[in-house]
């Protein structure tokens, strides 16, 4: 599930609820049939910045949940060694943080939160702090993570396109005070058109499908900032 909207709308607020960074005035958050009282191991979050201890390699920075968890430490090493080969950083375990690109901090970041196999996966603008093509990368590295390693996802993001690419529905909120204003089954169209015969993003994005749904989604966005969105 993608959360698109205008700014300021609540939508970083709604990733912070679900998350246990925040408690709502009414109602309740839940994650399966589970209240959310306080962050948890069954949530994992990525964040717009790496957030890495730079101080910490590459694996020790990908280590360190497990070992808040108690993990026990042959099995520590094995799942870290699988979550490098997973994202791709295979030689650089050892390597800090000021030594990466920012596309491999962030693929460490997600590492980190996947290593965990937490059963939602909470990503707040991940790619935000990216350049354009290395954020193209990630998207399509997080498309085929997905597909090896599923998991539940809540993904914010100001990128309509980026959140038709990754998500199986996109949820508009209005303008603030924030409401869901629509949710867009994007999963049955991309089953319908065959998207993923298509190996890269922009192939994708050149779809009618794609398009029309990306077009929808802008319009009722512009709407909301017009004010004359219903």
């Amino acid at each position: 599930m993608a959360i698109v909207g205008p700014s300021g709308c609540g939508k970083t607020t709604c990733l912070r609820l679900a998350a246990g960074f925040e408690f709502p005035t009414s109602g309740r958050v839940l994650v399966g049939n589970s209240v959310v009282t306080r962050p948890g191991p069954d949530r994992a979050v990525v964040f717009q910045q790496f957030a890495l201890f730079p101080w910490k390699t590459v694996a020790e920075n990908i280590e360190l949940g497990l070992r808040n968890k108690g993990v026990a430490k042959e099995e520590r090493r094995t799942r870290v060694a699988d979550a490098v080969g997973m994202i791709g950083l295979g030689g650089y375990e050892e390597a800090y943080p000021h030594q990466l690109s920012g596309g491999m901090q962030q693929r460490v970041a997600i590492a980190r939160a996947y290593v965990l196999d937490p059963q939602v996966l909470l990503m707040d603008e991940p790619f935000g702090a990216l350049d354009a093509q290395t954020r193209v990368v990630m998207q399509e590295e997080l498309v085929r993570l997905a597909r090896r390693n599923p998991r539940t996802v809540l993904f914010i993001t100001h990128g309509v396109e980026e959140a038709v690419y990754l998500a199986d529905r996109v949820a508009i909120m209005s303008k603030r005070p924030g409401r869901i204003k629509e949710i867009i089954d994007v999963k049955s169209v991309r089953l319908a058109d065959n998207w993923e015969r298509h190996s890269r993003i922009e192939d994708v994005m050149d779809l009618e499908s794609f398009v029309h749904l990306r077009t929808h989604i802008w319009k009722s966005l512009r709407e909301e900032k017009a004010g004359t969105g219903h």
